[in-house]
This record gives structure tokens, sequence and C-alpha cells, in this order.
């Protein structure tokens, strides 16, 4: 889906089914205007990589600081909401890794929690600014994208067994690392570490944050229906 306001375009692009347990979709903006414009990246605790193409975009630091974006940086996991600044003739395209997809990758899933980080310093090889230079010559979003998935197949790393029942596990009710580590036959310490590890955040983190995303979306529910809020309700939900 593409959205223009005056010279912003944005377009958020998905993946196809073969890549779903490796990205959520990638996100694309371009500023043609005369006029910097900032938007907000919100909490996803996500991991993502930021390619930048033109006039280096800034990202804003809750401490007031900020950092360009040469070609391209990882950001993650993203637990706390930032801005950042599209200069006139900016162009940014994201990659949003989903779950563990991150540490399949680099073999560590939290080595950007806290700052930016050159992805090629992640690497034995300077494969990124390889990537970059190839996606720079692509005009069109969806061929990027496409070059993309086809230049990560090498590198992608098999998923192991407890991370793929950590992602996929579903029932809200139970705990997760309890319910997998009765399963593997492990103590429940060691599920911990393992969702750590290969997520780059914890189960109760990850958990905390979907009870907010479901507590907004049903305050959103019960206020298109009535003006009242029970926030007993809410509670017991």
């Amino acid at each position: 889906m593409q959205q223009k306001q005056g010279e912003y375009t944005s377009l958020r692009v998905a993946v196809p089914k073969d890549y779903e347990d490796v990205f959520t979709h990638f996100y694309s903006a371009g500023n043609k205007s005369a006029d910097v414009i900032t938007k907000t990246f919100l909490p996803s605790f996500q991991t993502i990589l930021i390619f930048s193409f033109g006039v280096q975009p800034i990202l804003h630091s809750k401490q007031n600081t900020e950092v360009r974006v040469d070609r391209c940086l990882v950001l993650g996991p993203i637990k706390q909401a930032f801005d950042y600044s599209l200069p006139p003739n900016s162009q940014i395209l994201v990659a949003n890794f989903k779950d563990d997809a991150f540490y399949r990758f680099f073999g560590n899933a939290s080595v950007s929690e806290h700052l930016p980080v050159d992805p090629d310093d992640l690497s034995d090889e300077n494969c990124f600014t390889f990537l970059w230079t190839q996606l720079n010559k692509i005009e069109d979003v969806n061929d990027r994208v496409n070059y993309i998935l086809e230049f990560c197949k090498p590198y992608l790393k098999h998923r192991n067994a407890i991370a793929a029942q950590l992602a996929s596990f579903k029932e809200e009710r139970k705990n997760p690392i309890k319910c997998i580590a009765n399963q593997q036959n492990q103590t429940e310490r060691n599920i911990q570490l393992n969702h750590k590890k290969t997520f780059g955040y914890t189960a109760k983190e990850i958990g905390r944050y979907q009870r907010f995303l479901k507590t907004i979306e049903l305050i959103e529910h019960i206020t298109s229906k009535s003006a009242k809020i029970d926030w007993f309700e809410i509670v017991g939900e």
C-alpha cells in the first residue's frame, strides 16, 4: 500500500510466503519536497536494517543525539519509539526482521540494542556495502526488495527447534517458557536464556508489549460502541 502526502511517499511491501518467518515486511519512504519531514518509528520489538539512498536521513534518540544513516545501519530490537527525519531528496528502505531471523543471519540477536551498527561490522566481509551499491542502481522499490531476498538466501541459517516453538507459541493463557521447558525436558532458565539469545528480548518483555497492544485494541473497541469504559473489565481481560 502506497501513501502520498505532497512530495512525501511511503510504501509498505509484503514479503513472499517463503520469507514470512524471516521478515514481517519492508517499508520505503522518500522525500522530494523542499522541507525536512519528521516521522516516528514505533516500538515493534523487531530489529531493523535501514538502507539510505540520496541525502542522509537522521535518527533522533531520546537523549537528543542524532545519528546520520550513511548507507545502511542495523538497530534494535526496537523497544521505544524514536523519531527520524528525512531531508529533501532522501529515501529509506527498511527491512523488518521477524522473531529470531536476525540471530539466524548474524548469530547474535541484540548487538545493536543501544546504538545503531554498521551491518558490515557484524560479518567477516563487506557484503552490505556491496548490497547497498547494487540496490542504489535499482529504482523500483519492489525490485529492490526482491534483490534483498535473493541476496540473503546463502546467509540464512536454519532455525533451531526451541526458537521455532517459541515463535509459534499461541496459547495466550499459558506461560511459553514453562510449557516449552516441559516439552524439551529442560529448565525454565535454559529456555529463558535461549529466548533472550535468539530473539534479543525476554518472554516477559514481549508479553508486556503484547498485553499493552491488546489493551489498546480493547479500549478502541469499547469506545467505538460506548463512551463509558469499565476499567475493571479492561484489567480483567
